[in-house]
């Protein structure tokens, strides 16, 4: 028993439409690898999902530009508005002069330079001496400014190495004073005991004495 006609309206239950969007765009996709196979076809498939993620598929004889085009061509037909088109033919421009500079660069180098006649040669060996020039002399540039910056440096270094030893002989001398003032009230402490030790307890002791003999 064959399997009964859906029928083709919006499923309203987002589980199954998801299901059935996956289901589907599988099998899409399978028939389109396929008829590229079998069929020596050139296909080209985009699906965007309701969340507004891309599917695609195109055969890998041909990338999808160069289909696009084809297809404006044989359609007699734009894909492309006006502002497209100028963004497009701008992004070839840069591609150009990319492919320019890149060429000047391994000219530069010396590469590729074989195909190249007197008067480009010789431009191209003015324009490496004109940076060889500017190269040299941002490079002495760079050296008188290393010299100068170390003869700073010295200068400074001079400078606090003279600041340190004028504290250090401040210091010094802070320390002797404090040594001598030190020594000259021990000094002073010392002979006031010696004094105190030879003072005779009485002054008229000898003259007491004295008279007792005489009596």
């Amino acid at each position: 028993m064959g399997r009964g006609k859906i029928e083709i309206k919006r499923i309203e239950n987002a589980n199954n439409r998801l299901v059935t969007f996956t289901k589907r765009r599988s099998g899409m996709m399978k028939k389109a690898k396929e008829i590229t196979v079998l069929c020596d076809a050139k296909v080209s498939l985009i699906i965007f999902a309701s969340n507004g993620k891309m599917h695609d598929f195109c055969s890998p004889s041909m990338d999808l530009g160069d289909m696009l085009e084809q297809y404006q061509r044989i359609a007699s037909t734009k894909l492309w508005d006006a502002k497209h088109e100028s963004l497009s033919n701008e992004i070839d421009r840069i591609k150009k002069e990319n492919d320019s500079l890149q060429m000047e660069l391994r000219h530069l180098k010396g590469e590729d330079i074989q195909s190249l006649d007197i008067k480009s040669l010789m431009a191209i060996e003015h324009a490496v001496q004109n940076g060889l020039d500017k190269v040299r002399d941002h490079q002495m540039e760079f050296l008188m400014t290393k010299r100068r910056n170390g003869k700073i440096m010295e200068e400074e270094n001079r400078q606090l190495s003279y600041q340190l030893q004028q504290q250090e002989i401040a210091i010094a001398n802070n320390n002797a004073r404090g040594m001598r003032g030190n020594c000259g009230i021990h000094q002073e402490m010392a002979a006031g005991q010696f004094a105190f030790q030879v003072k005779p307890i009485q002054p008229n002791l000898q003259e007491k004495i004295m008279s007792l003999v005489i009596d």
